[in-house]
């Protein structure tokens, strides 16, 4: 990797375009040959060398190349070969923050000629102004010192030249001369600049925004005014007088990246006023006040005192988990299956066939019953067995229970992989006296102990959202899992899904594929759900539509397919808070029964909440394919804000009371375009969980 980058950097040294070299040029090239730092670009190979001295000491040398580098580059305000640099080496390797023996840094050099594009490309990566300015009057002074130095060394060397006679040291001392003109040239530049620069605008806006109950989000733009010298750095100043006397607290941001700060450690339902104001080498402009002028720290729970909804429930279920097992500890259901191994199949069946059937090893057809598959992929590898098939076990092979009820519950077991085994302890009874849905889920829990310990894995990963039904009678059950690391299983190995896909032979016709032959056929769409079903949303504030649909057995909702784990939705604003004013706004339009806001009114055109859910009802009103005056019968969930973490909330969208669930056979006006399915309602909340 070091050789192919130093090869880079010489390739990139060769594109540069003719221009006058630098002293500093000059003086690294002197260093480059002497024997202590000249490295070979071509023929370096760092398998060749022998001893962590010597390479440490190459390393060196290789990293002050980069340093040189950039410095030369900012110099002939190259920006590509900057950005080029600084995309390929960290700050730390180019020493981005050392200054030279002229006391300059890369960022002085960019915004003392007023290059704003390399400037900016400094900033992004860290960069900062020299430590020995402390002052205009040092910086001025300091400028003089080098403008004078130059004009001093190259009156020298044109004295020298004209004087000698013509040699190789006059050959030599005309490229010094050369090289100290344009030296000379940059100085009086970067004087020029500073002495024509001028403080810079205030910020061209400044929103202020309520993060929580104790935090305020600043976000501020750049000043509009492109005659200034470049912004290196911002203050954000809070206080509870407009006047700003006293101040609260104040902040100065110079990692220019993303233009905000968090206010932290505030009172909450106290007022707070903010301004921004912007710094560059001329010192600071004026403050630009915030847009609204002030905020108070609430959260739309302070508006009736409510409690977080989930406060303590993990910890209450882990509780009630932990006392179920304890009255379960010394059941005698538990005798028969202590200390057996579970890569052995414990069949309930007695029959002559079991005597035959090799049960600790996976199918290869399917011959009219339930059974589980376990897919692991990762990149374009799966996992196969040895006879290069999916692997699959046997649930049961006379299956005729209640197949929703029974797959529902299975859906529940997949947040329990590691207690499979007590599970199994509990559930065990006398076969004679269950009923068929108890059976049915007792080998459930064989099936699954079966398939963990052929693997020699206990997490199955995630159930897929519905079983693979063919005409013959067999039925899927499909859990997928996410290999992101090198992890060797038993009994399998990994095979590229394509080649999969072509070298299996197909026993059934193209009109009634077996279970096997859908899912493999499926076996990419499969896949790309379950990567998209673990996605997360970026923070945020967001407008969901909840939309079901009912059939005979369950509830489906609709979801979209690039986030099946999430409501259709769209996002209102990056800032997930909901103030306790906007709170107070929401329920006082639910209190009137008003319609939701789908047209701007005058005594609302002010409320920044109700201008963006204007747009975000109007953008899911399209997304979903409903007509916008549809819209005035639709009302805003007003019971609460759905908060997912601290990060992400929703507030809910919903249909007329009649239209929330369609049931079987009535007809929807509205089908939502392309790209949304519908999900069982507990397969959504287990996905939602997740």
């Amino acid at each position: 990797k070091m050789t192919q980058q130093m090869r880079d950097l010489q390739l990139a040294q060769a594109r540069k375009p003719p221009g006058p070299s630098s002293p500093n040029a000059a003086k690294r090239l002197y260093r480059n040959l002497s024997g202590k730092f000249r490295v070979n670009y071509t023929s370096f190979d760092e398998g060749s060398l022998v001893g962590r001295g010597e390479k440490e000491k190459l390393r060196k040398s290789y990293l002050f190349q980069s340093n040189a580098a950039l410095f030369e580059a900012v110099e002939l305000q190259d920006l590509d070969r900057v950005q080029e640099l600084l995309k390929h080496y960290s700050p730390e390797e180019l020493d981005l923050n050392t200054p030279n023996s002229e006391g300059l840094l890369p960022l002085d050099i960019a915004i003392m000629t007023n290059n704003a594009p390399i400037a900016r490309a400094l900033l992004q990566a860290g960069a900062k102004e020299s430590p020995h300015f402390v002052s205009l009057e040092s910086r001025s002074l300091h400028l003089s010192t080098l403008v004078r130095e130059a004009e001093q060394r190259v009156n020298e060397l044109m004295a020298q030249v004209v004087n000698e006679a013509p040699n190789a040291d006059c050959s030599e001392k005309e490229k010094q001369l050369k090289a100290w003109e344009w030296r000379f040239r940059l100085y009086k530049r970067m004087k020029a600049g500073f002495e024509h620069a001028r403080v810079p605008d205030a910020p061209s806006s400044v929103h202020l925004s309520v993060a929580s109950s104790s935090s305020l989000q600043v976000t501020f733009w750049e000043p509009l005014s492109v005659n200034s010298a470049v912004v290196t750095k911002y203050k954000v100043e809070w206080s509870c007088s407009p006047t700003f006397s006293p101040l609260l607290g104040e902040a100065v941001i110079d990692k220019l990246k993303d233009l905000h700060f968090t206010i932290q450690g505030l009172v909450s339902g106290t007022a707070c006023h903010v301004r921004v104001s912007a710094y560059n080498m001329k010192g600071w402009g004026p403050p630009q006040a915030s847009t609204p002028p002030f905020a108070i720290p609430s959260n739309w729970r302070e508006y009736d005192g409510r409690a977080p909804r989930r406060r303590g429930q993990a910890e209450a279920l882990d509780h009630l988990l932990g006392q179920v097992k304890t009255v379960h500890q010394h059941c005698i259901c538990h005798e028969p299956c202590k200390n057996q191994p579970q890569s052995r199949k414990h069949s309930v069946s007695k029959s002559l066939k079991h005597l035959f059937h090799p049960g600790s090893k996976f199918l290869k057809t399917l011959k009219r019953g339930l059974y589980l598959t376990a897919i692991f992929y990762k990149d374009d590898n799966i996992l196969v067995t040895h006879e290069d098939q999916i692997p699959v076990v046997e649930i049961d092979d006379t299956y005729s229970c209640l197949l929703m009820q029974d797959f529902l519950w299975f859906t529940k077991v997949s947040c329990m992989w590691d207690e499979i085994l007590w599970l199994r302890q509990c559930v065990t009874v006398s076969q004679s006296s269950c009923s068929c849905i108890l059976q049915t889920r007792f080998k459930m829990l064989l099936a699954i102990s079966q398939m963990q310990g052929l693997l020699g894995i206990q997490d199955l990963g995630q159930v897929f959202f519905e079983p693979i039904k063919d005409k013959q009678g067999n039925i899927l059950i499909v859990t997928l899992k996410e290999v992101k690391t090198n992890q060797t299983f038993e009994s399998v190995r990994w095979v590229p899904i394509c080649k999969l896909q072509t070298s299996r032979k197909s026993v059934s016709s193209p009109e009634e594929p077996t279970a096997l032959d859908t899912l493999l056929i499926s076996v990419q769409d499969k896949l790309a759900y379950h990567q998209r079903s673990s996605h997360a949303l970026s923070p945020g504030l967001y407008l969901g539509y909840l939309k079901l649909c009912s059939a005979v057995d369950q509830i489906r909702v609709l979801v979209p397919e690039r986030l099946p784990n999430i409501l259709c939705h769209v996002k209102i604003r990056s800032n997930p808070n909901i103030s306790r004013e906007e709170w107070e706004w929401l329920q006082k339009m639910a209190s009137v029964e008003e319609p939701v806001p789908t047209e701007p009114e005058a005594d609302t055109s002010q409320n920044p909440l109700f201008q963006e859910l204007q747009v975000a009802i109007k953008e899911l009103m399209t997304l979903v394919n409903i007509p916008l005056q549809e819209a005035k019968d639709f009302r805003l969930y007003s019971q609460e804000v759905l908060d997912f973490g601290d990060q992400v909330s929703f507030l809910l969208l919903l249909p007329p009371s009649d239209d929330v669930c369609t049931a079987p056979g009535q007809n929807n006006p509205y089908t939502p375009r392309s790209g949304f399915l519908t999900l069982p309602l507990q397969i959504f909340e287990l996905g939602e969980e997740r």
